[in-house]
């Protein structure tokens, strides 16, 4: 979309200023009402480029960028792929892709999905790490689940600076609380004190002191993303982490058990990444699949017997009739105890766009 140009400001390259000229963020469930205020607070002359991921079905047409422009003072528009990378912009990621970035420019990635989703906050988060290091400002929002936790992880080694919605004030607190847990975060702000915080910020010196290089596994993440054919062909002993027993609850594939320091995380062979705790929400969804099917097998099996038995029976096999008769009893009672145990609620009933 063609933003207004009356807010615009001269862009000029990201290379130009060695601060924090970069600001990722990354939101999920009552994520819009929080980046809606956080652009309001935002001035027109903001030193620094802004990327936005925000969780959102695939097949969907986003309007974020159309309605975080109406809320500040900045340009926002949606992201292609190939454009520049501008100071005081900002970037929306689109639907089914993965919004990241290289140097002096944006990607957009049908890459594997994260945690169950595309786009997905991690892999922007590491992309910037990996281009920008220590002028990376990452900020997560409100949100459910723990998305966006190993991508700051990434932006803390590199020297960045850490950023997260105070939980008491999101609206889903579960994805700043998980950064909190796991990330030495450098601010814990409501989003009404998160503006001010970010253009300070985005003024200071990126100094780079103590920033560790690049590691092996963090260049691999980011091409994984990329689609990059030379890391998707990689042999298995390779991939990063080391081979666990579990399998991919997408592609049924072996996955490989990653740590980001005391974080929990798993990839498989075609990229597919999961933190634990969204292996263990996968696996509860799939078995409440297994046992609504299951219900449903065990229903008509009852159904089927009924019907044949009242069938012999009118013909007059009734020891034929019987035996029919109990076991539709039998599968009756068995849907019955599998929808007893889906109505308990041991079973999570997890959305696809948490």
């Amino acid at each position: 979309m063609a933003y207004n140009s009356r807010r615009a400001i001269s862009p000029g390259r990201l290379e130009d200023a060695p601060s924090h000229d970069l600001i990722v963020m990354g939101a999920s469930a009552g994520g819009v009402e929080a980046l809606m205020r956080l652009m309001a607070a935002l001035p027109a002359d903001l030193p620094a480029a802004v990327c936005v991921v925000l969780h959102m079905p695939p097949q969907s047409s986003s309007h974020l960028a159309e309605i975080l422009l109406r809320a500040g003072l900045l340009p926002v528009t949606q992201a292609q792929d190939g454009e520049p990378l501008a100071r005081g912009h900002v970037y929306v990621a689109p639907p089914d892709r993965h919004l990241m970035v290289e140097a002096g420019r944006i990607r957009c990635t049908r890459g594997p999905r994260e945690n169950r989703v595309r786009p997905a906050i991690d892999p922007l988060f590491r992309s910037a790490a990996l281009a920008y290091g220590p002028r990376v400002i990452g900020v997560v929002l409100s949100g459910a689940l723990d998305d966006g936790t190993a991508g700051l992880y990434a932006i803390k080694q590199r020297g960045g600076f850490a950023v997260v919605q105070d939980p008491a004030d999101a609206l889903i607190p579960n994805m700043p609380q998980s950064a909190l847990e796991y990330i030495a975060v450098d601010y814990c702000v409501p989003v009404s004190e998160m503006g001010e915080l970010l253009v300070r910020l985005a003024h200071e010196p990126a100094t780079g002191a103590g920033v560790m290089a690049p590691s092996r596994d963090l260049l691999y993440e980011v091409n994984m993303a990329k689609l990059d054919a030379a890391t998707l062909e990689d042999d298995d002993e390779q991939r990063p982490g080391t081979l666990s027993a579990f399998a991919c609850p997408e592609c049924k594939g072996p996955l490989w058990e990653l740590h980001d320091g005391e974080l929990l995380r798993y990839r498989c062979r075609v990229g597919h990444a999961y933190t634990g705790e969204t292996v263990l929400e996968s696996q509860s969804e799939a078995l409440e699949d297994a046992l609504r099917n299951a219900y449903n097998t065990l229903t008509e099996s009852a159904l089927v017997a009924e019907r044949l038995a009242a069938d012999v029976r009118g013909r007059g096999h009734t020891q034929v009739a019987q035996r029919l008769e109990e076991r539709a009893a039998q599968q009756r009672r068995r849907a019955e105890t599998v929808r007893k145990v889906i109505g308990q609620g041991d079973v999570a009933d997890v959305s696809a766009n948490a």
